[in-house]
């Protein structure tokens, strides 16, 4: 018998494991398909970013460009449609893998307008549109965690949508974002919609954390501050699996499955390695553990495919070392409330400009198909 490959592992300790990027020649070239049958790949997310990437090499876009343009469709609406389309194509390959996983797994991705982030009614409309023009059981609704953004998960999911919640950086707002999702269910039971079609994951990010707190220890520069280089992340990753533990433990929850419902999944994400220092499947192998989905950028599932050392969960046990890693860094004076803030906006406002990239791309393309 041959070894298990690292994806394999990875995949037979819990985790599952879902590629952060999409394109039309990804799809219509077979390659998405090739990564669900060699490394394991069982979901795909998207971004803004993700999407302007694609179009700006956007050969395979050419013909339908070509009619949106004859048809006089403008920027948004054209966007809209292309995005839709690439999404609902990726959902059909993935479909057999959400039927034999009841769900659980098969999973598409597609982001609301980053520009919608601090406007509730506005989501919760975009949300519903995007929803029924996928028209895919097995799509996922992105919406970010933003203070406004909690009251479009809830409304988004009591109306029987499943959700990827967004940019979570800190465990207080994570905490809400579980909050937001029972009571979603809360609103779905009490509609008599069917809770075990509903799904969501807590899109939990990684080395945005790292990026962020090691700038600061590098200016502190003692060997108590850069011996906590490059933990963080980790760290706090960590210390969410805990609060998504207890969280679902609850009487409230208990209840809400025992009535067909869905634990609400953490998902790591942002698990590209930035500092060339650290090894580059860090945010896959130590945070490796039962029902969690770590979302990789394909630099980042080719290297643990190739190299990756899988060693079981490497969640369990980890809570009292991630509690002492955040109080030490706390104790050199840098706010993790300021950080986790901090990255929060900077977070809305990098997908806002990767959003006016996209229009500008697709504005471009319209005009020159004319």
């Amino acid at each position: 018998m041959t070894e298990a490959t690292p994806t394999q592992q990875l995949s037979d300790v819990g985790v599952s494991i879902w590629l952060d990027d999409l394109s039309r020649s990804r799809i219509s070239s077979g390659g998405l398909q090739k990564l669900i049958a060699e490394k394991n790949v069982v979901g795909v997310t998207t971004n803004p970013s993700i999407f302007a990437a694609a179009l700006a090499n956007g050969e395979s876009y050419a013909e339908q460009v070509a009619v949106l343009a004859k048809a006089g469709t403008d920027v948004t609406t054209a966007v809209f449609e292309i995005t839709t389309d690439d999404v609902a194509a990726a959902s059909d390959i993935f479909k057999p893998i959400y039927d034999s996983t009841a769900g659980f797994d098969g999973r598409v991705s597609i982001e609301v307008e980053p520009g919608l982030a601090h406007d509730a009614q506005g989501t919760i409309e975009q949300a519903k549109a995007l929803y029924a023009k996928v028209d895919r059981e097995n799509v996922l609704i992105k919406i970010p965690a933003t203070v406004e953004g909690l009251e479009a998960i809830t409304e988004t999911i009591g109306a029987g949508i499943s959700v990827n919640v967004t940019l979570i950086f800190s465990l207080e707002r994570y905490r809400d974002v579980i909050n937001a999702y029972l009571a979603g269910l809360e609103k779905a039971k009490e509609a008599g919609l069917d809770l075990s079609k509903i799904h969501s994951v807590a899109s939990f990010f990684v080395s945005r954390v790292d990026t962020e707190i090691d700038k600061r220890l590098v200016a502190i520069g003692t060997d108590e501050a850069l011996a906590l280089k490059s933990k963080a992340g980790v760290a706090n990753a960590q210390l969410a699996y805990e609060v998504y533990e207890q969280a679902f433990a609850t009487e409230r929850a208990s209840y809400l499955l025992g009535a067909g419902a869905n634990k609400q999944r953490p998902l790591w994400a942002s698990t590209g390695v930035k500092d060339p220092a650290v090894p580059d499947t860090t945010y896959v192998v130590e945070l490796a553990a039962p029902e969690v989905v770590n979302t990789m950028p394909e630099k980042t599932l080719d290297a643990t495919f190739d190299h990756g050392v899988i060693t079981g969960n490497t969640i369990a046990g980890s809570y009292a070392e991630a509690n002492k890693v955040l109080d030490a860094i706390g104790a050199l004076g840098i706010s993790y409330a300021e950080v986790t803030e901090l990255l929060e906006q900077e977070g809305v406002e990098k997908f806002i400009v990767s959003w006016n990239e996209l229009l500008e791309t697709v504005t471009a393309a319209l005009e020159a198909a004319k």
